[in-house]
């Protein structure tokens, strides 16, 4: 592999130059950076990962191997996207014409998914356009998520549905009572309060 100005591109990898990359980010084999994409410090790039045209994500965040973000997207810090998931960027897919004729880039609007921080994208999840994946949340493997997804939710399945919260440890967090949720990793506190969930003070 080879650096520049701190950041290590493999030779294999297609960065477009005019990305911008920061500091300490690593991108591996056969990933694909596009233009006007913005990576912040510390990010590492899966093999064959891709990052579309004018994607702006967080520092440290880790996309795994064949991890797929049409732009527009943005991800926050310490966002993880798994092997082979996900984000779209089409509500209403085609191809071609309602007449037929191939579509180009002026016959369509992108629109994009929101990850935000310290959040999780599970292996071949989808993020279906343009749903907001909230802080810490964790969205499991397989999942296809069609509405918004609040912080620190726990959601499965197809279409993806709340079962329920995390830390930001990323373990399932255990109810204490009256509305108390306690993570057994840290022992961190969360209050629950009409379907949300917030950190204890």
């Amino acid at each position: 592999m080879t650096a520049f100005e701190g950041v290590t591109v493999a030779p294999t990898a297609d960065v477009d130059p005019r990305a911008t990359i920061g500091a300490g980010t690593r991108i591996w084999h056969l990933a694909q950076i596009r233009e006007d994409a913005v990576l912040g410090s510390g990010c590492n790039i899966g093999r064959g990962a891709y990052v579309g045209p004018g994607v702006i994500a967080g520092s440290n965040v880790k996309l795994q191997n064949h991890a797929l973000v049409y732009e527009p997207a943005r991800l926050g810090d310490g966002v993880f996207v798994g092997p082979a998931a996900v984000l779209t960027n089409d509500e209403y897919p085609r191809a071609v014409t309602p007449d037929g004729r191939l579509k180009g880039g002026d016959d369509w609007t992108a629109v994009g998914v929101t990850i935000g921080d310290g959040a999780s994208i599970g292996a071949r999840a989808v993020c279906i356009a343009p749903v907001t994946v909230g802080r810490w949340a964790l969205v499991a493997a397989g999942a296809v998520v069609t509405k918004d997804v609040p912080d620190f939710a726990l959601v499965v399945g197809v279409p993806a549905r709340r079962v329920g919260w995390v830390g930001r440890a990323g373990h399932p967090l255990t109810a204490k009572g009256d509305g108390v949720w306690v993570c057994p990793e840290t022992g961190a506190e969360y209050v629950e309060r009409d379907g949300s969930l917030t950190e204890s003070e």
